[in-house]
C-alpha cells in the first residue's frame, strides 16, 4: 500500500526507492521508509517533483525495485537519496513463467450503479453505441483522394465540419494587408441536417497494398471492428478492386464479428464503375440514403454492463502510476462488477509485470497466450535491433519514467486487480466481461485505433504532458495526471486527478468520479473535448515493430 509523507511517496514496502511529489531541495531531511518507521536521510542534491531517489546506497549491477516490482539495476554508484537517471539506472525486469499463482480479489462495492443506465444506441446484435456515426472507409490509400472529396463535399453541405476558425484568422488577416484592415465577417455555423447522426467519419490511411498478406487480413479485421461497433449506424466502403485488401477479406472478417450484420454496407468498387463522375454520383446518393435510415435511431436507456471502456496512457509522467492511472483501474474494477469490459493493451509496456497478470488470468489458456505474445513481440523487437528498453520517450525520461519495468509498472495500474478475463491478438473483438489484454504497440494512435476495433464504445488515455489523441467514432476521454497540466492545456483534458497527488482526493473516489463522468458522456450530454476539436486519429498497426 502507498504511503505518503510530507512531499515523499513510498509505492510499497519492498520499494527502495521514494517518489518526489513536489521538489526536493538538497540537504532537505526526509521519511526513508514506510509511515511510523521513523527513518530519515538527507538529500544530497535536489530531487524534481515526479523523480525517484533511492532510499539506500547503490553499487553497479544492484536492483532497483519500484511498485514492488524489479524496474532497472545500477550502472554506476548512486548515494542514499540519488535521484536515479538514465546515467546511473538500466532498464531490467523480473523473468516471468505461465505458472499462476492466482490472488483472492475483493470485488469494490458497485452497489450504488446496480440499476443505473446510460443513454445509448441498441444494435441488433445486443450491444449499445454511445454514438450514431456514419463511417467512410477505403479499403486502400489509393482511394484516399476519393474519401477527402466526399468529406468535404457531405461535412460542409450537411452541417459538420469543424467551424474555421483559423481560415477566418488567415483571412483576416489577408484581408487587412489588402484592404487596409478590412474584417471578414463571422459566419454562422450550418444547421445540421441529421439530428440524430452524431457525425460522418471518414477514414484515410497508408496500408491496403504493397504489403504482405498478413498486413491485407489485419487491415481487414481492423476495418471490420470499426463497421461492426456499435457506435457505428452504417457504412460505405471505397474499393479500387486490384489491391491485397479484398472485399471479400473484409465481408469474411464482418461475419466473424457480427454472423448477422444487419446495419447498412454501402461498398463501391472504382476499377467496376469506371469514371470518378459514376463513383462519386452513386457513393454520395446511396450514403445519403443511409444516412436517412441512421437518422431514424433514438437513444434508450441500456445498463452499464453495455460499457466497453479502453484503458490507455500516452504523454506519461512520473505521477502517471499514483493518480491518473490507479483512478481508471478503480474505475475499470467497478466495471468488471457491473459487468461490464475493460480492455487494457500497449504490450510493450507490461514489461516486467507479465507474472502479475498471468497470476490474475483465470485460465491456463489465458495465461500462456499472453505469454507467448509478449515473447513474441518482445523478440521482434529484437530482431531489427530494439527492444522494449527502448519504449520511453524523451518526454517520459524527462519526467521521471528512466526505464521500460518503471513505466510499465504504473501503465499496468489502469488495469485496475480485477481478474484477466481474455487475452486478445490484434485485432481481435473483446467479448468476455471482465478485463481484456489487447496485443498492442503503446504508439497512442495506434493503440486506441485497435481499442476501439475491439469494441470499446469510450476510452479513458491518461496523460501527464498533455496529447490531444481522439478517435474517430468512440470518445477519447482524456484525463491528466496533475492539476498544473489540466490548467495548461485545458483544451484537450476531461478530467483533472491530480488532486490525489496532492491528498484531497483518494483513488477510489476519483474513479467514482470518472464512472459517473463516463456515464453522462456515453449518454451524450457531454462532448469530449478531441470532439470538439475534431481531433479524430486513426492509423492501423502493421504488425512492425512499433513500441
Amino acid at each position: 500500500m502507498a504511503q505518503l509523507q510530507r512531499g515523499v511517496l513510498q509505492l510499497d514496502a519492498r520499494d527502495n526507492v521514494l517518489i518526489a511529489l513536489e521538489d526536493l531541495r538538497a540537504g532537505e531531511v526526509v521519511a526513508s521508509g514506510m509511515a511510523g518507521d521513523g527513518a530519515t536521510l538527507t538529500l544530497p542534491g535536489a530531487v524534481p517533483a515526479k523523480h525517484k531517489f533511492v532510499t539506500a546506497a547503490r553499487a553497479p549491477g544492484d536492483p532497483v525495485f519500484m511498485y514492488g516490482v524489479l524496474v532497472g539495476r545500477a550502472t554506476r554508484p548512486i548515494p542514499a537519496g540519488g535521484v536515479v537517471n538514465t546515467a546511473n539506472l538500466k532498464h531490467d525486469s523480473a523473468a516471468f513463467t505461465t505458472e499462476r499463482h492466482p490472488q483472492a480479489w475483493s470485488a469494490p462495492d458497485a452497489s450504488r450503479w446496480r440499476e443505473r443506465t446510460f443513454l445509448g444506441y441498441h444494435r441488433a446484435d445486443g450491444r449499445v453505441g454511445t454514438r450514431n456515426i456514419w463511417l467512410v472507409v477505403p479499403m486502400v490509400f489509393c482511394e484516399n483522394r476519393n474519401i477527402a472529396v466526399l468529406r468535404q463535399a457531405f461535412e460542409e453541405e450537411l452541417g459538420y465540419a469543424q467551424p474555421p476558425k483559423y481560415r477566418r484568422q488567415v483571412a483576416q488577416l489577408a484581408a487587412g494587408y489588402r484592404e487596409g484592415g478590412a474584417r471578414v465577417a463571422e459566419q454562422p455555423a450550418s444547421a445540421r441536417v441529421f439530428e440524430y447522426v452524431d457525425g460522418i467519419r471518414f477514414l484515410t490511411h497508408t496500408a491496403g497494398c504493397g504489403g504482405t498478406r498478413d498486413d491485407a487480413q489485419g487491415l481487414c479485421g481492423l476495418l471490420a471492428g470499426y463497421i461492426t461497433h456499435p457506435n457505428v449506424a452504417g457504412a460505405t466502403v471505397l474499393s479500387l478492386g486490384c489491391q491485397h485488401a479484398q472485399i471479400a477479406m473484409l465481408m469474411a472478417e464482418i461475419q466473424k464479428r457480427d454472423p448477422h450484420f444487419a446495419r447498412p454496407l454501402l461498398v463501391f468498387d472504382q476499377q467496376r464503375l469506371g469514371t470518378e463522375a459514376t463513383l462519386m454520383d452513386r457513393a454520395i446518393t446511396e450514403t445519403f440514403a443511409g444516412l436517412v435510415q441512421a437518422d431514424q435511431c433514438r437513444r434508450t436507456p441500456a445498463p452499464l454492463s453495455r460499457l466497453t471502456l479502453g484503458l490507455k496512457c500516452g504523454g506519461s509522467d512520473g505521477f502517471s502510476g499514483i493518480s491518473a492511472n490507479p483512478a481508471i483501474g478503480h474505475t475499470a474494477d467497478l466495471l468488471a462488477t457491473l459487468g461490464g469490459i475493460g480492455v487494457l493493451a500497449e504490450f510493450p509496456e507490461l514489461c516486467g509485470v507479465e507474472q502479475s497478470l498471468i497470476d490474475r488470468c483465470q485460465n491456463q489458456a489465458g495465461a500462456e497466450r499472453f505469454a507467448a505474445l509478449m515473447r513474441t513481440y518482445a523478440g521482434r523487437a529484437r530482431e531489427v535491433g530494439s527492444g522494449f528498453d527502448m519504449n520511453p520517450s524523451p518526454g517520459n525520461i524527462r519526467d521521471g519514467l528512466i526505464t521500460d519495468a518503471m513505466k510499465s509498472a504504473g501503465a499496468a495500474r489502469k488495469g485496475g486487480r480485477s481478474p484477466v478475463a481474455a487475452v486478445l491478438d490484434y485485432p481481435e473483438l473483446a467479448t468476455a466481461a471482465g478485463l481484456n489484454l489487447l496485443c498492442t504497440p503503446g504508439n497512442d494512435v495506434e493503440c486506441v485505433t485497435a481499442q476501439v476495433a475491439a469494441g470499446c464504445n469510450v476510452v479513458l488515455f491518461t496523460t501527464g504532458l498533455g496529447t490531444p489523441t481522439g478517435n474517430p467514432i468512440a470518445p477519447v476521454v482524456k484525463l491528466a495526471t496533475n492539476t498544473a497540466l489540466a490548467a495548461r492545456m485545458p483544451d484537450i483534458i476531461d478530467i483533472d486527478t491530480g488532486a490525489i497527488v496532492t491528498g484531497a482526493s483518494t483513488v477510489e473516489a476519483m474513479g467514482e468520479r470518472i464512472l459517473e463522468r463516463v456515464i453522462e458522456i456515453a449518454s451524450g450530454t457531454v462532448a469530449v473535448q478531441a470532439e470538439l476539436l475534431g481531433q479524430y486519429d486513426f492509423i492501423p498497426w502493421k504488425r512492425g515493430v512499433s513500441l
